[in-house]
C-alpha cells in the first residue's frame, strides 16, 4: 500500500497541470475577486478576505477530482487494476495507497492558499488545531467524492464535466462567491445541503469569531459524514469498476 502512496505522489508531485488547477488559478482568482469587490462592494476588507479567501480555497479544493478521474481511467484502461487485482494485494490497501497522495495533496494546496491569504491580505488564522481539523475533514471529503466519481464513471470527459459541476454548482449554491447573507430566504436554505457550504461556515466560525474545535464539531460532523458517504459508494462501484478494467 505504501509503496503505491509513494509512487503515486511522486507522479503528482510532478504533474504541472495539477499544479496549475492547484496553485496557480486558486491564487489568480483569489486575487481577482478581492481586487474586484475591494472597489465595487461595500463590505470591510476583512470581512471580504474572511469570505474569499476560504470560499476558494474550499471550491478549488473539489477540483482534485480531476486528477484523480484521470488517474483511475488511465488505469483501469491500461489493465494496471486487472493486474493488480490477480495479486494478494486487499482491495482496501489498493483504494487507500491510490487515494492517500490526493489526500496530501490537497492539504498542501490548502495550507498554500490559507499562508498566500496571511501573508498578501493579513488573513486571521485563528486556533491552529481547529484550523487543522477543519482542513483535513474538507481534503477527506473531496477526495472521497473524487475516489467515487473516478469508479463510477465511464470516460475521462464525464468525469471532469461532473466535476465542473460539482465544484462550480457547489460553490454557487453553497455561498462560496458571495455572502449568503446578501442571498434570498430559499437560496440560504438551499445552501445547507451542500458540503461546501459548511466547508466555509467552519473556516469562518474559525477565522472570523475566533472558534475553537467544540465550535466547529457541526461542520465537521457534516463533512464527515459527506465523506464517508463517498468512500461507501466507491467501495461498492469498484467491482464494476474492476469488471470494465482490461485484462
Amino acid at each position: 500500500m505504501w509503496a503505491i502512496t509513494t509512487v503515486e505522489l511522486k507522479k503528482k508531485l510532478q504533474d504541472k497541470g495539477l499544479w496549475f488547477w492547484t496553485f496557480i488559478l486558486p491564487i489568480i482568482f483569489i486575487i481577482g475577486f478581492i481586487t474586484i469587490f475591494s472597489g465595487v462592494n461595500n463590505m470591510e476588507p476583512e470581512q471580504l478576505v474572511t469570505q474569499i479567501v476560504p470560499g476558494y480555497t474550499v471550491m478549488f479544493s473539489f477540483f482534485i477530482m480531476i486528477s484523480m478521474v484521470i488517474t483511475f481511467i488511465k488505469d483501469r484502461d491500461s489493465g494496471m487494476v486487472a493486474r493488480v487485482a490477480s495479486t494478494p494485494l486487499p482491495l482496501k490497501q489498493f483504494l487507500i495507497g491510490k487515494w492517500l497522495p490526493f489526500m496530501i495533496v490537497v492539504i498542501i494546496q490548502i495550507i498554500v492558499l490559507l499562508t498566500f491569504g496571511v501573508v498578501v491580505y493579513d488573513l486571521p488564522l485563528g486556533d491552529p488545531l481547529a484550523l487543522s481539523v477543519l482542513s483535513l475533514t474538507l481534503a477527506f471529503i473531496s477526495t472521497s467524492w473524487g475516489l467515487a466519481m473516478s469508479l463510477l464513471v465511464n470516460t475521462e470527459n464525464m468525469g471532469i464535466a461532473l466535476t465542473q459541476v460539482i465544484a462550480l454548482g457547489g460553490a454557487m449554491l453553497g455561498g462560496l462567491w458571495m455572502p449568503l447573507e446578501i442571498m434570498p430566504d430559499y437560496m440560504q436554505t438551499i445552501a445547507k445541503f451542500f458540503p461546501q457550504f459548511w466547508g466555509l461556515e467552519g473556516y469562518k466560525l474559525i477565522l472570523v469569531e475566533n472558534g475553537q474545535i467544540i465550535d466547529i464539531w457541526l461542520p465537521i460532523l457534516v463533512l464527515i459524514s459527506f465523506g464517508l458517504a463517498g468512500g461507501l459508494l466507491a467501495f461498492l462501484a469498484y467491482p464494476r469498476f474492476l469488471r470494465q478494467s482490461r485484462s
